[in-house]
């Protein structure tokens, strides 16, 4: 047994999902023993975008209205054009993320590509600085964040990444972040 065992983290997601930016963080979370639930709007399968047509079907495995954010360690919010853009909308969603950066027990929360547009809307990213899918980089400025140009950006509980070629460098750090997290 590791000491990841037994720890759960969320993947909060709807269909337009960027494939790449769900399915590997999951596999890697997986691979470094934590527990792994998709959250989502809907019961049922999400569909993921993959590059320029739709892709793969993935199974939720509770809605919004189910999952509790005090049981999840982290959480990741892929990326994509479609996922970020109607999940910001549902106001479920957005104090989802928000619980897991209040009351002193901030959690690490990564966000991919459009992801960063959730971490606007919960009103998360002022003074911080993060990247994103350059197409955002103005949303997230205007929104006071600092905005930088790296694979990875780590400010307190925020992680975030550019495109699915960080996947390698967003994993790394949500694993480092949640297995810091676990020993502290």
């Amino acid at each position: 047994m590791t000491e990841s065992d037994n720890i759960s983290v969320a993947i909060l997601a709807t269909d337009g999902f960027e494939q790449s930016e769900l399915i590997k963080p999951k596999q890697a979370l997986e691979s470094a023993g934590f527990n792994v639930d998709i959250i989502s709007l809907k019961k049922g399968d999400i569909t993921a975008w993959d590059e320029d047509n739709w892709g793969e079907k993935v199974a939720v495995d509770l809605t919004l209205d189910e999952a509790i954010p005090s049981k999840y360690a982290g959480l990741v919010l892929p990326g994509g054009l479609f996922n970020p853009d109607k999940l910001r909308q549902e106001k479920s969603a957005v104090k989802f993320i928000q619980a897991f950066s209040q009351f002193g027990n901030k959690r690490p929360i990564a966000a991919i590509c459009h992801g960063p547009w959730l971490l606007i809307e919960a009103q998360l990213v002022e003074g911080k600085t993060l990247t994103s899918f350059p197409s955002i980089k103005t949303d997230l400025k205007n929104a006071g964040a600092d905005w930088i140009d790296l694979k990875v950006a780590v400010d307190d509980n925020l992680i975030t990444s550019r495109n699915p070629n960080d996947l390698d460098a967003f994993n790394e750090a949500i694993i480092e972040a949640l297995q810091q997290d676990t020993i502290n």
